[in-house]
């Protein structure tokens, strides 16, 4: 079975910050290890090292067994990739590179065949196709391709060869999920690296996931932010905190209470070294007072200075690392008594014509499987409904494509929706830095000073971030700004799709604290069951176009 040993390692950022140091731990044979820690610790860094994607400068990590990754955006491969080039990015290398070969080698023996199917060209690609074919062969294509059909029929009920040329981006975020995660736990490869491996997933997809995590004996180091799914899975937690990591030897349902008797136990570690070293200084002042003028003191003068300077030198216990402060200060205003009103609505080709009734002050959660119409009813209020009052202008995706429906729905007196979209699809903001963004506003809202953006950024810990372009953020740090944005909208219909799946846990944490103060009506379409409990109403989006309400969370769509 196979294992990774990280020993003492450490990295650099090429500005010359060190993001993390000394971090060790051990994945043993078929463990299920979790990394967590705030956005921006060095989680996905940290699994780059141990997949060998970046250089290990400082310590070591060994080895052993096959490695399957699934890193944080499997599906953006390329705009016109395929699922064959999906299903090779995830094999191991030499299956990667003999496809990658044969793949190339077809083509030149198509093109060839086209200008002349007896030249000389034509017989040398096709000879170059047989040796790629038979190279494909030598490094295990053949029981490759039965796993491909095995979980293409699995995942989309088709066959391989229908499958294999369907772009990538025809599929769901978790159609793409579950294709590779089937992949890898189903493949040969003994350790596998997953890098927020329940986004996108549906609740059905979680439990699916949970189950074959827990059945699974394969060794796994995980990336996530689902605090459901970490209690679930997780056999120990490995937390990425205040620039190295330390390892909690229980499950998550452990780990909040194991921290922080870690913090007391160091905060008292560091009073004691203080006192002590206090200590050491005034014995080797009052003894460096004494030889001044007594030279039998000068012996322990000097005992005492080297006293000190080893104390020194060995150096002060850790630190316990900073929480985040992250206040969202989502304020909202007062609207009319009835914030959303649907009548006989109908998402065509997702559901059948349903009525909804908000009110002002709800918070609602939108379950259901994907795929079934939830971000599109999302998107049809952000637009301000079918019927939108003048006054009501959407503080937020006012530019988002139309949604095909019939039937009515408005939005009631003074309610401006923003939107919070799952994906992040803001290219407008891409090439801009935090502090531009805010500083010179857009058209839903007016610009701030310098002093008032650094101080809006800090409130979300990402004043360090205040010069950096937002399309180089990380996910998390993305999904803040996005909430500060809504903050500063004036929004008082906060529309949120799957707003926890890239945020770390204080950061959630702090966004159910934002929504309980927030002065308006909250709508979230979520997987996340944990964040679902912070909710009072709950409407499900069936498999069978039917929406209804319930009076509990219900995750069997059916």
């Amino acid at each position: 079975m196979g294992y990774v040993d990280v020993a003492g390692v450490g990295h650099t950022l090429p500005d010359g910050r060190e993001l993390f140091a000394e971090v060790s731990f051990r994945v043993g044979e078929g463990a299920k290890v979790a990394l967590v820690g705030p956005n921006g610790a060095g989680k996905t860094t940290l699994l780059r090292m141990v997949a060998g994607d970046l250089p290990v400068r400082t310590g070591a990590i060994a080895r052993s067994g096959g490695l399957g990754v699934m890193r944080q955006f499997i599906g953006m491969i390329g705009d016109e990739s395929t699922l064959a080039d999906l299903a090779l990015s995830l094999a191991p290398p030499a299956l990667r590179d003999a496809g990658r070969r044969l793949a190339e080698t077809e083509a030149a023996m198509r093109a060839a065949e086209v200008r002349g199917k007896y030249s000389s060209a034509a017989g040398k690609a096709q000879l170059a196709y047989a040796d790629a074919l038979a190279a494909w062969g030598e490094a295990g294509g053949y029981d490759a391709e039965v796993l491909f059909d095995t979980v293409a029929t699995i995942v989309l009920d088709l066959p391989w060869d229908a499958a294999r040329d369907r772009p990538v981006r025809t599929l769901s975020g978790g159609q793409q999920k579950r294709f590779a995660l089937e992949l890898l736990l189903r493949g040969p490869e003994e350790v596998l690296l997953l890098d927020e491996p329940d986004n996108f997933l549906d609740v059905p997809g979680k439990r699916w996931l949970e189950g074959r995590l827990r059945e699974s004996g394969k060794s796994v180091l995980y990336v996530s932010h689902d605090r459901e799914l970490l209690a679930q899975t997780a056999d120990r937690v490995v937390a990425v905190e205040g620039g190295s990591a330390w390892v909690h030897p229980g499950g998550f349902a452990s780990w909040h209470s194991a921290r922080v008797a870690r913090h007391a136990r160091l905060d008292e570690l560091r009073r004691r070294w203080d006192e002590e070293h206090q200590k050491l200084r005034e014995l080797m002042l009052m003894y460096k007072q004494k030889a001044a003028y007594n030279d039998a003191m000068a012996s322990r003068y000097q005992a005492a200075q080297t006293r000190l300077r080893k104390f020194e030198e060995a150096g002060p216990p850790p630190v316990p690392p900073k929480d985040q402060d992250i206040r969202m200060r989502l304020s909202g205003g007062r609207t009319g008594k009835r914030a959303v009103i649907a009548e006989q609505l109908e998402l065509d080709g997702l559901t059948y014509p349903f009525d909804l009734e908000l009110w002002y002050g709800d918070r609602v959660a939108v379950l259901g499987a994907n795929g079934t119409g939830k971000s599109h009813f999302l998107r049809l209020l952000a637009r301000g409904g079918t019927d939108p009052d003048p006054a009501s202008v959407p503080a937020e995706g006012a530019k988002l494509a139309p949604v095909t429906h019939d039937g009515v729905v408005r939005l009631g007196a003074r309610v401006r929706p923003g939107h919070f979209s799952q994906t992040h699809d803001r290219p407008e903001l891409m090439a801009r830095t935090l502090v531009d963004i805010l500083w010179r506003g857009d058209e839903h809202r007016a610009g701030m000073d310098r002093h008032a953006a650094m101080a809006a950024l800090s409130r979300y810990e990402l004043a360090g971030q205040g010069d950096q372009r937002f399309g180089t953020l990380s996910g998390g740090q993305q999904a803040r700004f996005l909430v500060l944005l809504l903050e500063l909208s004036g929004a008082t219909l906060l529309l949120l799709d799957e707003p926890t799946d890239n945020l770390d846990l204080a950061s959630a944490e702090a966004l159910e604290a934002g929504l309980a103060a927030f002065d308006g009506t909250v709508i979230a379409v979520t997987h996340d069951r944990w964040f679902t409990r912070s909710f009072d109403r709950f409407v499900l989006f069936r498999g069978d176009g039917e929406v209804v309400e319930t009076p509990e969370p219900v995750w069997d769509v059916r």
